[in-house]
């Protein structure tokens, strides 16, 4: 049995509301959802099996490419060292990294998608998503696609060897989708608008699996490249090494390589192509002169033929013989230095052409220049630098001035240094020119048909010398082109991982178990937080710093009256603990008047009111119950007892006595009942009749209790009148009924004292581990009603227990 002091602990314990979050009830609530956490693990497990099925796999496709130093890069910038410092002071790039962001570019991407036509994407049809497939029976070729391809998908299904059906939603110029399904032959031609001239055609080296169908994507290519290049990534892995790893995610392990196969093998031939630029230059520069000595040449030719065959001439005689060859290492001098002249002039032209300024400058045609052969490395090699460097940054980039300014100044010392050259080139002419005039004298001293000859022979020797060296150095210039490499070496090719990174069975398994566990745990909380109504103890303890004196638990029985008939059940034994519980707060030999009331009908305030009055006429006290809720009186017809004669009647009527309303309940011999009578049209003012003050006077001399069943608070004011004749004030609320806004009302009221010894009552707890309720029960021991109420539950059937294995001894 509780105790005094106890009763005033728990006064003084709700007081100080607990405002933290009660874990271990939140704990009883998840126990007590256990079906819901079981079917949510096998739902999410499920799940997670269809996600592996269905959800196309990942595969990482890896390679690693080395790129060699350029030396001849290295020494042609380095000799500068204002660009070196530059570059330091900018933390410029280096060449692995500037390599790693060409291998990144739109237009290398751009040019695998061409090559393999990779914006044409293949499906095999399944029930909830499709698989990319590579090995497809069908190709789709785009013959002549419109200038802005709308991304649309095509549905084909075959119908015979010969015919298909294609679905489509073809996009319209106003933006608005058409379907469209029309039957096709194999390779005939059709128009789909926003895409262009389509013709699918059979693949011969796949057929058609039984009963399947198949889709096929068509999108732009600019779409293509940039679906492409979120799955493509480049790394340089290490300052210290020239390495650079490509890892491309594809969900076809064999395309997958194919595809990063291509894009570096188009790299490799892009740099080659650069590396081609100095070489293709020379051999067309070469080519240009070729055509002009050749058309000389056989110019001499032709005349000195056509002039020996008009003139009837044989071969000189040999004075002209000795004269011709002794003066042929004079004219092989000469020649070359023509030859040189020749070369000088046009490079100084090439040069001086302000079109061609950013252009590479033919090697190897002054070969005994070191000097200019030097210069032209230098300024071919910045020249290719300065286009890879472009591709990463912007011409208004400080490293690039930088570079154009070295440019600019390499070309400057060119054009000076090959100025010098042909000085010096001139010079040399004058004075083989000199030396050939005494070799002139002697010649002009031979017959004149034979001295016409031997001049056109001498230059028939000058042109032909010019053409055999311009012929040797476009050999050579060939030589070295077909032997340029590209710095870019595979030293890994690409490979696909066995098995795909995504979907992971490990990482779908512990997410499937994560979030079959959070929807629960979720759906509890969330069920808790937009909660509105009454659940727990602490919901009441929270929101009020009323007193709960007890607390009923629902019952199965149709009946109104339950302490009777099952008088050794769990709500027996909580109503007689509720019966000692009044004696804390009534204790005085006038206190003997019970209101009852509630914030609403339908939360029981009947219900307690006629099994605590049965409980107390158990007792052997004199117990009478006023059905003093006039708007809608209840307790008669729930005890079958007539209502035409009651309080009503004896307000109105001034020779109505009280004995003559007062009735037998008929389910105890010491429980009594005045009923409310007829439905009045103005209750409040039969409450306020000074008859009603003189009854309860009357009546508190001949009961022992008496307990008033009035209106809801909530709705109307008779209760608060009917306070002045109450000791004691019992608010009956009611689990996952009462709203937790109308706690609010009874607590006003129970600061502002307009009721008397106000009290709660929790009625119709359902005994759930989810609402945080479980109850156990001992004679005499008191009760509880889970976690935080008087008495815990294991002592408590514990306590049960004890004394039911001494009621069978």
């Amino acid at each position: 049995m509780n105790t005094n002091s106890e009763i005033i602990n728990e006064r003084s314990r709700m007081n100080d509301p607990i405002k933290s979050f009660d874990f271990k009830a939140f704990v009883a609530k998840l126990k007590a959802d256990w079906w819901v956490f079981l079917i949510s693990l096998v739902l999410c497990g499920v799940l997670g099996v269809l996600f592996m099925y269905y959800k196309s796999p990942a595969y990482n496709i890896t390679s690693e490419v080395l790129i060699a130093d350029n030396n001849t890069s290295s020494s042609s910038i380095g000799s500068s060292s204002s660009l070196l410092d530059l570059s330091s002071l900018l933390d410029l790039k280096s060449n692995v990294d500037n390599e790693a962001q060409v291998l990144q570019t739109k237009h290398l991407m751009d040019k695998t998608i061409r090559d393999m036509n990779l914006n044409i994407i293949y499906y095999l049809r399944r029930t909830i998503t499709d698989q990319q497939i590579n090995r497809s029976p069908i190709i789709a070729e785009l013959v002549k696609p419109v200038d802005t391809i709308m991304t649309t998908t095509f549905k084909l299904y075959p119908i015979d060897k010969s015919k298909f059906e294609l679905v489509y939603k073809q996009t319209n110029p106003d933006l608005s989708t058409t379907s469209q399904d029309i039957v096709l032959h194999y390779d005939q031609l059709f128009n789909a608008v926003g895409v262009g001239l389509i013709r699918v055609k059979k693949n011969p080296l796949y057929s058609f699996g039984e009963g399947q169908s198949y889709r096929f994507d068509i999108e732009s290519v600019d779409q293509r490249i940039y679906d492409l290049q979120q799955i493509f990534t480049v790394t340089v892995t290490s300052t210290t090494v020239t390495t650079i790893d490509l890892v491309f995610d594809y969900p076809i392990p064999r395309e997958g390589e194919q595809i990063l196969n291509t894009l570096i093998n188009n790299y490799r031939d892009q740099d080659v192509r650069l590396n081609n630029m100095v070489a293709d230059s020379t051999i067309n520069f070469i080519d240009r002169r070729l055509l002009v000595v050749n058309s000389e040449l056989s110019s001499i030719e032709q005349n000195l033929q056509l002039y020996k065959q008009k003139n009837d001439l044989a071969d000189m005689n040999e004075q002209g013989k000795l004269l011709v060859g002794s003066s042929s290492t004079y004219m092989d001098e000469l020649t070359k230095n023509q030859t040189q002249l020749s070369i000088v002039n046009s490079l100084l032209e090439y040069l001086n052409d302000d079109t061609k300024n950013k252009t590479v400058v033919p090697e190897s045609v002054l070969p005994a220049d070191l000097i200019f052969t030097s210069l032209v490395e230098k300024y071919n090699q910045l020249l290719m630098d300065r286009d890879r460097q472009l591709l990463s940054v912007t011409k208004d980039n400080p490293f690039m001035q930088n570079v154009d300014a070295q440019i600019v100044s390499l070309r400057k010392d060119m054009i000076k240094n090959l100025s010098t050259t042909k000085k010096g080139i001139e010079i040399t002419n004058q004075q083989l020119k000199a030396s050939t005039k005494n070799f002139e004298s002697q010649i002009n001293q031979v017959p004149p048909k034979q001295r016409i000859i031997m001049d056109m022979s001498r230059q028939q020797g000058i042109e032909e010398a010019l053409y055999v060296y311009l012929l040797q150095k476009k050999e050579e210039t060939e030589i070295t082109r077909n032997s340029n490499l590209s710095i870019a070496t595979i030293i890994d090719p690409p490979k696909s991982d066995y098995k795909p990174y995504s979907p992971n069975i490990y990482i779908v398994a512990a997410f499937a178990m994560f979030m079959g566990l959070v929807f629960p745990i979720m759906r509890v909380y969330i069920k808790d937080l937009m909660n509105n109504k009454i659940l727990t103890r602490d919901d009441i303890v929270q929101l009020c710093n009323i007193p709960i004196i007890g607390e009923i638990s629902h019952s199965k029985s149709k009946e109104s009256i339950i302490v009777l008939d099952s008088s050794r059940s769990a709500i027996s034994e909580q109503f007689r603990a509720l019966r000692t519980n009044l004696h804390f707060f009534i204790n005085k030999n006038d206190e003997k008047v019970i209101l009852l009331t509630s914030s609403m009908s339908g939360e029981g305030k009947s219900f307690v009111t006629m099994n605590l009055a049965c409980v107390l006429a158990i007792s052997g006290k004199k117990v009478l119950i006023m059905e003093l809720d006039l708007r809608k009186p209840k307790i008669s017809t729930y005890l079958g007892l007539e209502n035409t004669n009651g309080f009503s009647n004896y307000i109105i009527s001034n020779d109505m006595r009280p004995e003559s309303m007062i009735v037998p309940s008929k389910v105890h011999e010491n429980l009594f009942v005045i009923s409310s009578g007829p439905i009045p049209p103005n209750p409040t003012e039969l409450i306020l009749d000074e008859r009603a003050d003189d009854l309860m006077a009357k009546l508190k001399k001949d009961f022992d209790y008496i307990l008033i069943d009035a209106p809801p608070v909530g709705l109307v004011t008779d209760a608060q009148l009917m306070n002045r004749f109450s000791d004691m004030c019992l608010y009956i609320v009611r689990q996952n009924y009462t709203f937790k806004e109308q706690l609010k009302i009874v607590n006003e009221l129970y600061t502002t004292k307009k009721l008397k010894k106000l009290s709660i009552v929790v009625n119709d707890i359902v005994v759930k581990m989810s609402y945080g309720y479980s109850y156990g029960y001992g004679y005499g021991y008191g009760y509880g009603y889970g976690y935080g109420y008087y008495q815990n539950e294991e002592k408590s059937n514990i306590f049960t227990r004890f004394k039911k294995r001494i009621r069978k001894k």
